[in-house]
């Protein structure tokens, strides 16, 4: 991302990605500043648990007094979080 400190995943994120999806986000939760971005807009799909790595990471960057902040997530995602609120309360989407 031009503009700030983040990365921007496309395709689809499930058992068979779900490797990928983890070395991406390893290399986000490197990257300098309080908050990291995450833009979603170009992921067609995210099973839950490709939600649940969203979370782990979050947490941990939590736990460091930095923040993850999500931006466009796809409609599975928000499902999965409405399916899990508790469990996906530690996900911040974007205005």
């Amino acid at each position: 991302m031009r503009d700030r400190s983040g990365i921007r995943l496309s395709g689809s994120g499930d058992v068979d990605t779900r490797p990928v999806l983890r070395s991406a986000l390893a290399a986000l939760a490197r990257m300098p500043g309080p908050t990291v971005h995450l833009d979603l807009s170009a992921v067609t799909f995210l099973d839950p648990g490709a939600v649940a790595v969203l979370v782990e990471v979050s947490n941990s960057l939590t736990g460091k007094g930095r923040s993850l902040l999500l931006h466009k997530p796809p409609y599975s995602l928000r499902k999965v979080a409405e399916l899990f609120p508790e469990e996906c309360a530690a996900l911040e989407v974007a205005a």
